[in-house]
Formats: structure tokens, C-alpha cells, sequence
């Protein structure tokens, strides 16, 4: 295998498209273990692969977060829903990552509540397989099902912190999505339905019988269905606000259940 100098990298993912074509030489020449490993990540990466995907990782909230291929990437914005977690709720002791992915919220809270009882569920069997390897020296339990169907029943009325990162991507718009996320994610983690909210209202109803008094739900959303957002959590009982971070654009329903009936 001839050696392919840093230049070389460079140039083969600038010829590629790649905007940040440096930073992810960098990333790779770092990450293989020898040229072998190099020429096959440079040929993933051109040919399309989310460079997570390519490296087998992703950083997210200070963590290094593994990323198998075929498994929704954890986006940085995200991270501006574990800040909110954290500032509303910094002594919870139960925390449950739905629609977990690789798990990344859930290790973020985790590591930022100081390991609370932690849960993480997920439909995708190849997100909850990546997301046990994530959250296992964290304690995490990962349960594999449909939403609130995979938890166990002990959980019901006792969560903290419930952060469910679902799909809201209307269907008619993942066409227009980077060939990055549509031909490399999984659609079940992407495709919210035809205006983008029905996993989220399907999450807003049934959230307050599994929270805790005071236990929070926290949903990302987009900024043209936020208004619809907060409303699915009222109607689903809890007392609702939106945060918005305009520097990380990111916008993140927060729902509280009221302590008293």
C-alpha cells in the first residue's frame, strides 16, 4: 500500500465535496491505525459516508461518542437540549433517552447529573446494540421497542428527565435532506410523518404518566413547528415553554408535569 501523505487526504476529500476537507483528514489520519485503515476511510468518506460514520465516532457534549455505520449521527445542535435538561433539572435521578440513537443524550445527562438511574430505548436494533456499547460503563439500561412500549413499567411516574430526540423531518422534505443522513441513516430516525410532528405528539401524549412530579420531557423540533409542538404537549397535560439557542439553531419544546393535579 503506498503512503498517502496528509496532502494526498486533503485532496482526495476536497475533489469529493468535502467543505472541511483538512479538519477531516485530520480526524482520519488520526483515528486509522495504519495506511491500510487510511485508504479505506478516504474511500468511504468519498464515496458518500458521514465522516462519523467513517471514523466510528462522533463528539458530542465533550464525550467521544461511538457512531456504527447505519446509526443516526448525534447532531451538535443537540447538545443545547442536555444544557436545558441540566439547567431544569440538575438533581434528577432518573433520566430516559427515547429514541436514543447511539445514545448520546443519554450519555451526556448521565455524565452531567452524576450517573442517575439512566434508561435508553430505541425501535432501530442496530441504534440500541450501538447505544449499549455507549451507555454501559455509564450503568444504562438499553430496551429495544416503540417508544414508551420498550420501558419497564417500574418506570411510570418516577422520570426525571425524559429527553426523547425523535424523527421531524416531514416525509415530503427527507428527499432534500444531505445524501449524508437520507442514504446513510435510517429512516425510521429521520422521517417524522407528513407535517413532521407524529412521533413527537405520540411522545407529548403519553409523557406525563411515566414523569415524575415536576419531571420535565424535552423534544427538539424546528422553528416553523415549535408553535405545534408546544401545543401537543399541552394538550398532553404538561406545563409547556420553548427554548431557542440562536447561535447552535436549535429549538427545544420543554414540557413540565404540574406537581399537584
Amino acid at each position: 500500500m503506498p503512503f498517502l501523505a496528509p496532502s494526498a487526504v486533503v485532496a482526495a476529500l476536497r475533489t469529493a465535496g468535502c467543505v472541511f476537507a483538512e479538519d477531516e483528514a485530520e480526524l482520519i489520519l488520526s483515528t486509522a491505525r495504519d495506511q491500510d485503515e487510511v485508504a479505506a476511510m478516504v474511500a468511504r468518506r468519498v464515496a458518500g459516508l458521514p465522516l462519523e460514520h467513517v471514523v466510528g465516532w462522533a463528539e458530542f457534549h465533550g464525550l467521544r461518542i461511538t457512531v456504527d455505520t447505519g446509526v443516526f449521527v448525534p447532531r451538535r445542535r443537540t447538545e443545547f437540549l442536555v444544557r436545558q435538561a441540566v439547567a431544569h433539572a440538575p438533581k434528577a435521578a432518573v433520566v430516559v433517552d427515547l429514541c436514543c440513537g447511539s445514545g448520546a443524550v443519554g450519555a451526556a445527562l448521565a455524565v452531567s447529573l452524576g450517573r442517575p438511574e439512566l434508561h435508553a430505548a430505541d425501535i432501530d436494533p442496530a441504534a440500541v446494540r450501538c447505544a449499549r456499547r455507549n451507555l454501559a460503563e455509564l450503568g444504562g439500561r438499553v430496551h429495544e421497542g416503540d417508544l414508551f412500549e420498550a420501558l419497564p413499567e417500574g418506570l411510570l411516574g418516577r422520570v426525571d428527565v425524559l429527553a426523547a430526540n425523535v424523527p421531524y423531518v416531514p416525509t415530503g422534505e427527507v428527499g432534500l435532506l444531505p445524501p449524508e443522513a437520507r442514504d446513510h441513516e435510517p429512516l425510521v430516525a429521520l422521517d417524522g410523518g407528513a407535517d413532521g410532528l407524529d412521533v413527537l405528539r405520540r411522545v407529548a401524549a403519553g409523557a406525563a404518566r411515566w414523569l415524575a412530579p415536576g419531571g420535565c420531557l424535552l423534544v427538539e423540533t424546528s422553528e416553523l413547528q415549535a408553535s405545534a409542538a408546544v401545543d401537543a404537549f399541552t394538550r398532553g397535560g404538561l406545563t409547556a415553554r420553548l427554548a431557542v439557542s440562536e447561535e447552535m439553531e436549535a429549538h427545544v419544546v420543554l414540557g413540565v408535569r404540574p406537581c399537584t393535579p
